[in-house]
């Protein structure tokens, strides 16, 4: 019987049968044992080329359980490209098959423009944790000016709890979520809503528990090189070419069978390959030609900061789209707490930092970084805006606070209005991560439901890479860190989305932000031709949007401190267009915010800037009266 797959190796089911096909070199015998009902059927399957082994069987139905034997061993393996687990990874995988009826036959994709994230962990984003009560949450974020959502890793996983990145199923969806048509009907969802999602992919290890590849073949796994997290897949070694197939494909399929928008990929600076095509190029060149007409955003974490990420195919780059910028995150921690240990260390959380930041994105491009006792970055002056994303928050950033708070519980509200301002307004890509538009309670702490063998392991590791936070290695704080294995830990981190009410302030101010960057056609990049920016103190700096139409000009104007008055005001960016003068647009001192009131500023013989506060301008037209007295 020939069966014609749409991918390399898993289970495939069409109406007549099912086909099965998997990459186990060193097996003399692979045997297929399938379970439906009652009934167990064994099949030999017939030896491929290359390593693989493939049979065809007729009437297996979806919901059929299967796994694999070796030779003459009775261990029972799932399937590597197992499509669904619904026992957890060490049980059998699931027979699926894709009927799943779609209704975003219309839906165009995503492009790199006037973006707003939101970094969603499923399991905590509400308290059933699953993707169908996410997905009955999205007319809530498409109403608050959502239009992307970044799914932290939804691929199976050991443990009844986790972040996610140390996945082990990398095709099948963790089943404590729901099923694969759970995710489907998320997507749709979303997508009828004007919202994408695009996946976070982990291709830079595998998780150490439930992790079966090395079963079916040792070079699966890379002895060349090490990562920070685990073992890591092999790209550009012996054997490699299933591997690089395995890992391209599942990009693929995410695309295909999920429709994902595409991919947030996770740590690519320990995605290690020698190879001439890098494996993350390809990887990004097969999912745009798997999309087909339909865009798709593609965003990297790199620590390095290295510009080749984004540099098109053409200019021998790996083309994503754009990255996260780790940089601007920190100047606003430093701004909000004044903390500066461990990675802070080389940020001053002051005006510069924060100019330099809208105009140019990364602010290491090569310079020394104190912290790592190297260079760091590389020149990304010319790139545009929208290759940043920028945040206030992140599932790490968060979490690495050692006690999981979020950022309104460790600063002034004032200050963070303010920096919210400035990023819900800035020309970069924000993202917010869960709860941050409501000022959630909920902490982000780190949680796994590790096996007893590593479970210590995890944790010491965790504790280790938390001391560089040096008050965090004292005694005193050792009780207060919370073991990553305990259910408490998990279940005190899923938000209370009534906190949306009883924080109605807080979630005013996001919505009426997204819909201000939304509707102002400056302010969404529809209509301004370059902006620039000037710090007038440590703690008061300026950006102008210069319109591409006349006296159509934005001027916001972020003060980290005290009040500021400014007498004289001798930097050009201030100045208004000529027979106008300025008449404030937007404050994060608004009342309905929590803020204490803001008045219009005077811009005559002084310019009184008001402490920890943003403030948005826009030209007013002036009289001929005005203009001569103010001329005089």
């Amino acid at each position: 019987m020939v069966y014609e797959r749409r991918y390399p190796v898993g289970a495939e089911i069409s109406d007549q049968c099912a086909h099965f096909r998997l990459w186990a070199p060193a097996a003399k015998k692979v045997t297929l044992v399938a379970k439906n009902k009652s009934t167990q059927l064994k099949v030999v399957m017939t030896p491929e080329q290359n390593g693989y082994s493939s049979c065809v069987v007729p009437d297996l139905k979806p919901g059929t359980l299967y796994q694999f034997q070796f030779d003459n061993d009775a261990t029972l393996y799932p399937d590597p490209a197992s499509r669904y687990q619904p026992l957890g990874p060490h049980g059998p995988s699931q027979l699926e098959a894709n009927s799943y009826e779609w209704s975003d036959a219309d839906w165009p994709g995503l492009a790199n423009v006037n973006n707003v994230i939101y970094e969603m962990h499923v399991g905590t984003f509400t308290q059933e944790g699953s993707f169908q009560a996410a997905a009955r949450e999205l007319p809530e974020l498409a109403a608050l000016g959502i239009n992307v959502i970044e799914l932290m890793p939804v691929n199976e996983f050991d443990g009844e709890f986790g972040w996610g990145y140390d996945g082990v199923a990398l095709y099948a969806p963790y089943h404590a979520y729901g099923t694969p048509d759970d995710l489907r009907h998320f997507i749709d969802r979303a997508h009828a809503l004007g919202i994408g999602v695009i996946l976070d992919v982990v291709y830079n290890h595998i998780g150490s528990s439930g992790c079966y590849l090395p079963k079916f073949s040792k070079d699966y796994l890379s002895a060349r090189y090490q990562s920070d997290w685990g073992d890591v897949f092999n790209f550009d070694g012996e054997n490699c070419g299933p591997v690089r197939e395995f890992i391209i494909n599942n990009a693929i399929y995410w695309i295909k069978e999920f429709h994902f928008d595409g991919f947030r990929l996770d740590a690519t600076q320990q995605i290690f390959d020698a190879s001439e095509e890098h494996i993350i190029a390809a990887i990004v060149c097969a999912a745009r030609t798997a999309a087909g007409d339909k865009k798709i955003l593609i965003i990297g974490e790199n620590e390095p900061q290295q510009r080749k990420l984004l540099q098109s195919f053409q200019e021998n780059g790996y083309g994503l789209d754009s990255l996260w910028n780790d940089d601007f995150h920190h100047s606003c921690k430093v701004a909000m707490t004044g903390r500066t240990g461990a990675y802070f260390t080389d940020y001053k959380g002051e005006a510069q930092e924060f100019v330099a930041s809208i105009k140019y994105g990364f602010l290491f491009q090569g310079q020394w970084y104190k912290w790592q006792k190297q260079r760091r970055g590389s020149p990304v002056l010319d790139l545009p805006p929208n290759m940043f994303v920028h945040y206030l928050q992140s599932h790490d950033q968060v979490a690495n606070g050692g006690r999981g708070k979020r950022i309104q519980q460790l600063t002034n509200p004032a200050l963070l209005r303010a920096l919210t301002g400035l990023l819900l307004l800035g020309p970069q890509t924000p993202m917010l991560f869960q709860g941050q538009e409501f000022g959630a309670s909920a902490p982000f702490l780190y949680f796994a439901d590790n096996n007893k063998d590593i479970v210590d392991l995890v944790a010491k590791g965790r504790n280790e890479f938390l001391y560089q936070f040096l008050p965090l290695a004292t005694p005193a704080m050792q009780p207060y860190l919370y073991r990553p294995e305990n259910v408490a830990t998990f279940e005190q981190c899923k938000l209370n989305l009534y906190e949306r009410e009883t924080n109605a302030d807080i979630y005013q101010l996001h919505k009426e932000l997204l819909q201000l960057r939304r509707t102002d056609t400056v302010l969404s990049g529809q209509n301004y031709s370059n902006i620039d920016g000037a710090a007038l103190s440590a703690t008061v700096f300026v950006l102008r949007y210069f319109a591409s139409t006349p006296n159509n000009d934005r001027l916001l104007i972020i003060n980290l401190g005290r009040d500021l008055s400014l007498s004289p005001a001798p930097d050009p960016l201030l100045a208004p267009h000529e027979h106008h003068d300025w008449t404030l647009y937007w404050s994060s001192e608004f009342p309905q915010y929590g803020g204490h009131g803001a008045g219009e500023m005077s811009t005559q013989d002084d310019w009184l800037m008001p402490g920890l506060c943003a403030a948005l301008l826009k030209p007013i037209a002036i009289s001929a009266t005005e203009t001569a007295a103010q001329e005089a």
